[in-house]
């Protein structure tokens, strides 16, 4: 598109969006047809001279928050009311407080690691733009090479570096790999061992929260794990999962199936990051968000009312 129509859009638009005026004032301003100023209003959104922003109110759940973070021992716990909330809108929204969250959290110098997911994915798409000379952003596990690509951790830590106006690293690896022989001569790459390297000096960590409920699966979904192996984890007593590395109900991590074909960060290394942000809702999550929190995997929360309500009678039926 040449300068002079993007300038004709931006034009419009200008007068629309920030001067208020009616779309027949404009064209009558502008000598256009109404209906012309009604197409280049929609050419301007789509060409991405305009960008809509929608603030919603985010309405938090202050009991809940108090109960998982005594029961639970963390750090934080941000618990968005659900109300009558689709999926869809909940994960949308939790992404914008656990957004909210995390712009209080980054400072300059800080190395801030990225898993994969839906939940993160949204996170991402609400952060604010930045401005830091010294944040680098570093993908801690492989990739899961999915249809949605923006759930993915290389996009995800390159649009978080983008937003942040820092840097970035990606691992040239797949999540999970044909046999441990692979997995050890990945991990031996000097390109992996460096996205490793920087891994470990993580300050803080955003992740999702996996399942293994074949309906909330990312792994089941991305193909990297089948409902036989599922059943397998079950009945080793696995309930979910953060960086697809497993654990049971009591926070015991689980030597499972994919321990020594799995590429990323270490639960050596992971535990002892600062700040482990863990962002999962839903019915699914309540056992996964448990486990987690009691594994020392997540020591910051952002969950829904649903995943926190049901996480409260979890502890209360097991303790």
């Amino acid at each position: 598109m040449d300068y002079k129509r993007l300038e004709l859009l931006a034009q419009v638009a200008s007068l629309y969006y920030e001067s208020g005026l009616t779309q027949q004032q404009i064209a009558v301003k502008l000598g256009y047809s109404r209906s012309m100023i009604s197409r280049l209003l929609t050419e301007a959104h789509d060409a991405g001279v305009v960008e809509i922003h929608i603030h919603y109110p985010l309405e938090r759940c202050p009991g809940l928050e108090r109960i998982l973070q005594q029961r639970l021992g963390l750090q934080v716990v941000q618990v968005l009311a659900r109300g009558s909330l689709t999926y869809e809108q909940m994960l949308r929204r939790l992404g914008l407080l656990a957004s909210r969250l995390i712009e209080t959290l980054i400072e300059e110098g800080m190395v801030v690691g990225v898993s994969w997911g839906s939940a993160l994915r949204e996170t991402v798409n609400a952060m604010q733009p930045k401005s830091y000379s010294d944040v680098k952003v570093v993908q801690i596990i492989g990739a899961l090479d999915t249809p949605d690509p923006e759930s993915d951790g290389p996009d995800l830590a390159r649009n978080l570096a983008r937003l942040l106006g820092g840097q970035y690293l990606t691992m040239p690896a797949p999540l999970i790999v044909e046999s441990p022989a692979a997995r050890e001569a990945l991990l031996n790459d000097p390109r992996v061992r460096k996205v490793l390297a920087l891994a470990s000096q993580m300050t803080i960590a955003l992740m999702g929260i996996g399942s293994i409920e074949p309906n909330w699966s990312s792994l089941l979904r991305a193909g990297y794990i089948t409902r036989d192996k599922l059943a397998e984890l079950a009945a080793m007593g696995a309930v979910g999962d953060v960086c697809a590395i497993h654990f049971n109900m009591d926070g015991q991590i689980l030597n499972d199936p994919l321990c020594n074909r799995r590429v990323g960060i270490s639960v050596d290394n992971l535990l002892p990051v600062p700040i482990k942000l863990g962002i999962a809702g839903g019915e699914g999550k309540i056992a996964p968000i448990v486990g987690a929190c009691r594994a020392g995997m997540v020591n910051h929360l952002v969950t829904d009312e649903v995943a926190a309500l049901g996480a409260i009678r979890l502890l209360e039926g097991v303790d």
